[in-house]
């Protein structure tokens, strides 16, 4: 179908029902998602990643709120791909580690709060 200028767009069809994934692993909240998984759920917002590196030793978190469960350590260096940002924390995908949660923004390479 032409745009309204004529030129020709890409058309998506919803077909049926977002795919139910690991939010420990797929970086999906109900608000957000990665830009890459659009073909797989539905979200109110996609974003693109922020490619960052973790510039000390931190924690990754499952949740945002203080006392939340570290799920995994995070070392200088490793690729942190930031989706959002809210306070004085960033949440994304630890790539090296393969899993999804919050990290302090202060621990980001080029991220302050």
């Amino acid at each position: 179908m032409p745009s309204p200028n004529g030129s020709a767009r890409r058309s998506f069809a919803l077909t049926g029902r977002s795919v139910v994934l690991d939010p420990l692993t797929h970086a999906v909240r109900r608000d957000i998602a990665d830009i890459r998984l659009a073909e797989h759920v539905f979200a109110p917002h996609y974003v693109a990643p922020m490619e960052r590196r973790i510039a000390v030793a931190t924690v990754l978190c499952g949740d945002r709120d203080d006392g939340a469960v570290p799920i995994a350590t995070l070392s200088k260096g490793d690729r942190f791909d930031v989706l959002d940002i809210s306070g004085a924390t960033a949440w994304g995908i630890a790539v090296k580690a393969g899993l999804v949660g919050y990290v302090a923004i202060a621990a980001i390479e080029g991220l302050s709060v």
